[in-house]
């Protein structure tokens, strides 16, 4: 690869290395310089740019990106686009995160301009949840180095939350009090319920190991695993009531202890192939504790005998101390996540130009809106909603089969901004952002809107996300949630162009590779050209 500063003039077509304002424009690096930047960096008096060009064994850094996360992509585990040489991987299902460190480290091991990073093995993750990270360092990686990278296996997979029929066990003493088994029960439903399971089996017995015993066999007749014994006291030995009731029902105490805090005095047993643990008195708390780690093996139909519990260690200090003084019920911040964009596709107009509904008009024999409102549906985005107005009974009835919900805009004869705040306003309260799709732009593919969605990023300045070609600006804008009020203040038959160019240091955009955010359909001949294509 190429690198340095050269004269402006002689740049068409380089990679800018350094955001560079150019007059009123913004241009951000990573940028395919055009001819109109050529010209805008010139009417500016910029001279001399520092860019970066790409050489035969060089590949372009988001195309390196996607290939080596879909390497490292296992089980349950989405790939979002790439953008600026970055590809994250999200988890698709509720589970137990798997990372094969050999893998991740002979990824990492290849060459310095391609690193892979991910959350710790063995954590409990949701739909959504960043998971990994695939981040090219400079413009591009050497073809080399990609191509071995493809010839190593995954390095991240999710073992999804397999249902279980739970059985729970508590021992009492004479004084134990009912309030205190019910909290046990409520704790542990509490937990397997999440975790895609049911307490399918409850007993409450003497906290004693012959009437314990008759209990887990009880509990292993009827077909439950795992079987979970909250003990009326603590376990201290391996020949204590818990672990000795396992012996008299058949089973055997495979370890006893953990190295995590809270969570020491688990133990773990088996009675054939049916796992039974012996609680730790903290398992009544629904913080996070040892407990959670067993469990979440278990449910995700992991391995976890000795060797594995040995392993818990690091990372297995989990209580308060002095210097770490938060408690461990203290909000989070937020995780990692993809973001969550809703789709807004403007379906109201009038088409005054056209003479008729042109949304209806046919094209590729379908209706033009149905182009769009497909692509919504099947991109990253969702809820995909529809703002509907001139006819709209007419246009709803054309998408009725499609997964998107109706916003009826009974203003829609006063212009644009009206359907365009209806819509934002109908975006669900979690949503971070908002992509605003026209109705006659049948060209817009979701692979351009979740490259969009792979822009988003608020916190690092790329809160407006607007597609392009050819360093034009058009359609689609993706909106983060801080705009929401002002767009709700325009007026008129306008949309919220005035807000991009006051906002212009937080535009970022996103080439599309051809004129989609470019073509829209306003007139009988348009619609003729198009459909030539």
């Amino acid at each position: 690869m190429q690198f340095g500063p050269i004269p402006t003039d002689t740049a068409l077509g380089a990679i800018l290395a350094h955001t560079t304002r150019a007059g009123d424009k913004r241009l951000r690096k990573g940028r395919v310089l055009s001819a109109d930047d050529i010209a805008a960096l010139q009417a500016a008096g910029v001279t001399m740019v520092t860019v970066a060009r790409l050489e035969p064994g060089d590949i372009a850094e988001d195309e390196a990106a996607s290939r080596v996360a879909k390497v490292c992509a296992g089980e349950h585990v989405r790939i979002g686009a790439a953008f600026t040489g970055r590809a994250n991987l999200y988890a698709e299902t509720n589970g137990l995160l798997l990372i094969d460190k050999a893998h991740v480290d002979a990824l990492n091991a290849l060459d310095e301009s391609l690193t892979v990073a991910t959350l710790s093995p063995f954590m409990r993750v949701a739909p959504g949840r960043m998971l990994a990270t695939v981040k090219i360092i400079p413009f591009a990686a050497p073809r080399e180095a990609v191509e071995r990278a493809e010839r190593i296996g995954d390095a991240v997979r999710i073992a999804p939350f397999l249902p279980h029929r739970v059985a729970l066990i508590s021992t009492a003493l004479p004084d134990t009090k009912p309030a205190l088994l019910d909290k046990n029960r409520a704790a542990l439903d509490a937990r397997v319920t999440g975790l895609n399971s049911e307490i399918a089996f409850e007993r409450r017995v003497a906290h004693d190991a012959e009437p314990l015993a008759h209990a887990i066999a009880e509990a292993h007749r009827a077909g439950c695993d795992p079987i979970l014994v909250f003990g009326a006291s603590a376990i201290t030995d391996r020949r204590d009531v818990i672990p000795a009731a396992i012996g008299q029902a058949g089973g055997t105490v495979v370890h006893f202890g953990m190295p995590v805090d809270p969570g020491n005095l688990l133990l773990l047993g088996r009675l054939g192939e049916t796992n039974v643990v012996g609680l730790p008195g903290c398992a009544r708390s629904p913080k996070l504790n040892g407990f959670d780690f067993v469990l979440w093996r278990l449910l995700a139909r992991q391995p976890v005998a000795r060797k594995e519990i040995a392993a818990m260690g690091i990372g297995g200090l989990l209580g308060e101390i002095a210097a770490r003084p938060q408690p461990r019920d203290a909000p989070l911040p937020d995780a990692p996540h993809a973001p969550k964009i809703a789709a807004v596709v403007l379906a109201a107009g009038l088409s005054s130009r056209m003479g008729r509904n042109k949304l209806l008009a046919p094209l590729g024999g379908k209706p033009l809106l149905r182009h769009i409102a497909e692509t919504a549906v099947a991109s990253e985005a969702g809820p995909v909603l529809v703002v509907t107005g001139n006819q709209a009974g007419a246009v709803e009835a054309s998408l009725k089969d499609l997964s998107v919900r109706f916003v009826r805009n009974e203003r829609f004869a006063e212009g644009l901004s009206t359907s365009l705040k209806a819509g934002v306003a109908a975006a669900p309260e979690d949503c971070d952002g908002v992509v605003v799709l026209l109705g006659d732009m049948p060209g817009v593919s979701a692979t351009l809107i979740g490259r969009m969605i792979a822009a988003f990023s608020p916190e690092d300045g790329r809160a407006i996300v607007v597609a392009s070609h050819g360093g034009k600006r058009g359609n689609p804008v993706l909106w983060a949630r801080r705009f929401f009020p002002e767009i709700a203040t325009l007026e008129g038959d306008i949309g919220a162009k005035a807000l991009i160019a006051a906002n212009e240091e937080l535009v970022c955009e996103v080439e599309a590779g051809d004129d989609a955010p470019l073509a829209d359909i306003d007139t009988e001949d348009a619609l003729a050209a198009y459909s030539t294509r």
